[in-house]
């Protein structure tokens, strides 16, 4: 349980990062504190070398203000991990992302043996530098409070696993897991938007899932499972079973998987992947075409909902599906068909911006605010 302290220096961090806020007296209109109080929890953050002072502001009548930034000083370590590989990161504690590795891993080989394989190139990465935090996305629901992996569906061993605690207890410093599609959603919404504002980003590729951002910060629901489009029941879908239990989910319409399956019961068994699949359609091949048009109409019909309900200002698609322009085109079609005239006046859907770093991106902003402040 986290004190009242460093709840507070977690929210100043946020705020500095985002350029909400850059000041001492901004801080302390922003948080509702008393001047004196925000210099000095502000004081503790530049003595732990989390802050610094980068120059003076612009006058507004009075003293010109001590502007600030977060420092450069220190590392944020990240991890995507996928079902056959993982993506490594490291960052700056401003969050830039000056090194990658992509590295194989097997999922089905249980925790211990795959976090080993991630541990060993975080030790790597962490080399000649002062590691902060570390931030880990996983393909499966995550209960957050434990760094935890709730009833993934692909994920043998992990169920109960909690990930966070083994990684603390391995590197010494703290350590945030999420769901991948989440922390996507919050690198590719800091990137778009920063600060405030309301996304949803759907990571489209051999499986789907998606995250929601409500004011800049992920939104988790009561079970964590929010945003959890990919078992939503898809009409005309037939009876095709889910890896969830029931039967014509959009994961079993519209994922890479499942369009890898249809094109190889038409007959095409050279087709192995989701990517195989998308190439034919470039070529304008009529069965791929087909089905990665279908696919994209199917996503549209389980977004047109939740945008109805939502609202938010933009939808962002990422993974492998995103780069194909029938696809993003009828989930468009799909979503402005389907939805109230005033709630798509404004909305935007597009491909996303941060590419396959959007999960890094938005693991280094989650591990940024559970920097230990032991000495602030």
């Amino acid at each position: 349980m986290q004190n009242s302290d460093d709840a507070s220096n977690r929210r100043i961090i946020e705020l500095v990062a985002r350029g909400e806020a850059r000041s001492r007296s901004a801080l302390a209109a922003h948080l509702g504190v008393a001047p004196s109080t925000m210099g000095t929890r502000v004081q503790s953050l530049v003595d732990a070398g989390i802050l610094r002072e980068a120059g003076a502001g612009t006058s507004r009548g009075g003293r010109r203000p001590r502007m600030l930034q977060l420092a450069e000083a220190g590392t944020i370590l990240t991890a995507d991990l996928g079902g056959g590989h993982a993506r490594i990161g490291r960052h700056t504690l401003g969050g830039a992302l000056d090194r990658v590795d992509t590295i194989e891993v097997d999922l089905t080989e249980g925790p211990q043996a795959t976090l080993a394989r991630i541990s060993n190139v975080l030790d790597r990465f962490g080399e000649n530098s002062s590691v902060r935090a570390i931030g880990i996305g996983l393909p499966g629901p995550v209960d957050v409070e434990t760094g935890a992996v709730d009833q993934p569906s692909r994920m043998p061993g992990w169920p109960g696993f909690r990930v966070g605690e083994h990684l603390r207890a391995r590197h010494g410093v703290p350590v945030v897991v999420d769901n991948d599609a989440n922390l996507a959603a919050l690198g590719e919404h800091s990137v778009q938007f920063g600060a405030k504002q309301h996304s949803i980003t759907v990571k489209a590729g051999t499986a789907i899932g998606s995250g929601i951002i409500v004011d800049g910060r992920v939104h988790h629901g009561a079970t964590f499972a929010a945003g959890d489009i990919t078992h939503t029941r898809i009409d005309g879908s037939g009876d095709i079973p889910c890896s969830c239990g029931n039967t014509g989910c959009l994961e079993t319409v519209a994922s890479g998987a499942s369009l890898v399956r249809q094109m190889r019961e038409r007959g095409h068994d050279a087709v192995q992947t989701a990517e195989d699949v998308l190439a034919l359609a470039r070529d304008a091949h009529p069965d791929a075409t087909t089905l990665v048009r279908t696919a994209g109409t199917h996503l549209g019909q389980a977004l047109s909902g939740v945008v109805n309900f939502f609202n938010p200002h933009a939808v962002f698609l990422t993974g492998s599906m995103s780069a194909s322009e029938p696809f993003l085109a009828a989930v468009r079609s799909r979503v402005y068909e389907a939805c109230h005239p005033l709630v798509t006046q404004t909305l935007r859907i597009e491909a996303a911006r941060t590419g396959a770093d959007a999960i890094l991106h938005g693991a280094a902003r989650q591990a940024m605010y559970q920097l230990e402040f032991a000495e602030a």
